[in-house]
């Protein structure tokens, strides 16, 4: 009978393709076992039972099949929270941490902020800051009716009670008088596509990933709605794609005249949030 050391090192092997092969099988035995990384290190001798080796060796399949991992097991990290997804959302990123960090700063000493999240997905950016920013009046923004129902499990767990969910289209149904409002749309252009991983196109929601010919759809229809409905002196936030930062900031001129526009970089030192002062 295969130990959990000897599922670890099939799940290495079979996972080879993967960035983290060694990531990807232990994550996937501690969803099968339900037992966390600190047991599967002192028991790695033990035995696996027939039917959790079974389950394993299907989950195996799946992702070297390039199914993502957290959609396999249902869940993924963000900031200091674990967050439901299934393929009606994108899976949370260590980019958009920091556009929810930069707001976090911004409204911390500000009280009762009124935030929208805009395309909201699994609702990691409205449950984040509605945690982080307890007298905030969070709005949380999707077209999707299944990505928020995600959302909604999220916030359920979370942070109930803290987060109005929306369906719309973009900041349609959103009134004027918002202090802060962030967004990570659609962005991936037509060229890119092509190019994306096997995971990301062929499992992620196209909806929340292809943003037009040159990636650039949605931000042109939300950078008009935004300037009508952001307070002067509030924020908005926009997380874009790392050669993008000079068409948004164009973009985002013609909206905002008199605003401040700056481009943050992320952790690879490439352009990923927009941030507007009015």
């Amino acid at each position: 009978m295969a130990t959990i050391r000897d599922a670890l090192r099939l799940g290495r092997a079979q996972l080879h393709e993967s960035p983290s092969p060694a990531l990807d099988a232990r994550l996937l035995l501690e969803h099968v076992t339900a037992h966390d990384h600190a047991y599967l290190v002192a028991h790695d001798d033990e035995p696996m039972p027939d039917d959790q080796s079974a389950e394993y060796h299907r989950l195996l399949d799946r992702a070297a099949a390039h199914e993502p991992i957290p959609y396999i097991v249902g869940h993924a990290p963000f900031l200091d929270l674990d967050f439901i997804v299934s393929p009606d959302v994108l899976i949370p990123r260590p980019e958009t941490e920091q556009l929810v960090e930069i707001a976090i700063r911004w409204a911390r000493e500000r009280g009762r902020v009124k935030v929208v999240d805009v395309g909201t997905g699994s609702g990691c950016i409205a449950v984040s800051l509605a945690r982080h920013l307890p007298e905030a009046e969070v709005v949380a923004v999707d077209i999707s009716a299944r990505a928020l129902a995600v959302a909604g499990e999220n916030i359920a767990r979370h942070v109930p009670g803290r987060v109005h969910l929306v369906q719309g289209d973009l900041l349609g149904a959103i009134a004027p008088g918002q202090d802060l409002i962030v967004a990570n749309l659609p962005y991936i252009a037509g060229q890119e596509w092509p190019t994306l991983p096997i995971g990301v196109k062929s499992y992620e929601p196209a909806l929340a990933l292809f943003g037009g010919p040159d990636g650039l759809n949605l931000f042109r229809v939300m950078l008009p709605q935004a300037a009508e409905r952001l307070n002067l002196g509030g924020l908005l936030l926009l997380e874009i794609g790392y050669q993008q930062g000079d068409a948004v900031t164009s973009l985002a001129r013609t909206s905002f005249p008199e605003a401040k526009i700056s481009v943050e970089a992320d952790f690879s030192d490439l352009d990923r949030i927009v941030v507007i002062r009015p």
